[in-house]
Formats: structure tokens, C-alpha cells, sequence
């Protein structure tokens, strides 16, 4: 990965910090943009990670992904996790034609993330009630959205994992 400057806010799509991301989003909104953000883990990149972004950034016209961080894995979901570390994580979804922007976040939760980008659309997957969504009272509180996306049946990291097991 190269070096992110200030020059250069989210060089190959991979944001350098939480504020330059809302920089980014901001600008975004400034050209009359929709900003639709998710965000995940996306441990082993998988057709239904995939269908899930492309659905997702069909909301609006922009997306943004908040990463969870390799530490905020650790803690969420074991030692064990991730099996592919943030860095390889970051680029797989900053290849994606229809994802804008992704940004690391260390903390377990993406709500510090949500508050400091105001996204016009929140999206999760259809495992999530709405009403459970992190950040959701918060995007609806500033006019936006909160939607959820109905999952590819049959794809999951975890199951992937207990294949290989």
C-alpha cells in the first residue's frame, strides 16, 4: 500500500484517517452526492460480501466501508481472527468498482465512524433488525436512512472457516 499524504486525502480509495474521510464525504455531499456507508469486517471477501456492496451502493452514489481494524477483530470475534490482515482487507474492497472509499476504524463498534461522516443512507445486512443497527438512531435523527440487505444464502465467512476446519 502507498504512503497516504495530505495531498493525496484517500489515495487508491484507502482513507488515511477518520477525518479525512469526512472530508472526503463531505466534499461528496458538497457535489450533490448521496453518501451510503456500511461497514464490516470482511475477513475472506466472498460472493456475498460482494452481492451485499454492489446492492449497497445502489442506495446512493457514493459508498464508503468502514474496516474493522485487525485489533477490533481480535477483540470481537478471538485471537484466532482476522485470517487476512487489515492492510489486504483494505485493498480487496478499495478494488471493488463500486465501492468509493474504505476506512480502517480501531474502535469495536463504527459509531465515532457514522457521527463524524454523516452518511445520508446506513446500510447493514438483513441478519440486523433495523432498530438494532449501530448508528441508526443517529442517521435518522439527521435525515437519513437505515436499511438492511438481504444476505446470499450459503455465504458467510464463519461458514467458509468451518469448511476448513
Amino acid at each position: 500500500m502507498r504512503h497516504l499524504t495530505e495531498k493525496k486525502m484517500c489515495a487508491d480509495k484507502i482513507c488515511a484517517s477518520l477525518s479525512e474521510a469526512a472530508k472526503l464525504t463531505e466534499t461528496w455531499r458538497n457535489q450533490g452526492n448521496e453518501v451510503v456507508f456500511t461497514n464490516g469486517c470482511f475477513d475472506i471477501l466472498h460472493l456475498g460480501h460482494v452481492d451485499y456492496l454492489e446492492k449497497a451502493s445502489l442506495l446512493g452514489t457514493k459508498l464508503i466501508v468502514g474496516l474493522n481494524s485487525d485489533n477490533s477483530i481480535k477483540r470481537l470475534k478471538g485471537e484466532k481472527r482476522p485470517l487476512n490482515p487489515e492492510y489486504a482487507r483494505l485493498r480487496l474492497l478499495a478494488s471493488l468498482a463500486f465501492v468509493d472509499a474504505v476506512v480502517l476504524f480501531e474502535q469495536d463498534t463504527p459509531l465515532a465512524l457514522i457521527e463524524a461522516l454523516r452518511p445520508d443512507v446506513l446500510v447493514k445486512g438483513g441478519d440486523y433488525e433495523p432498530e438494532n443497527i449501530v448508528g441508526a438512531d443517529f442517521v435518522s435523527e439527521n435525515g437519513g436512512i437505515v436499511q438492511t440487505i438481504p444476505l446470499v444464502e450459503g455465504f458467510s465467512t464463519t461458514g467458509i472457516i468451518a469448511k476448513m476446519s
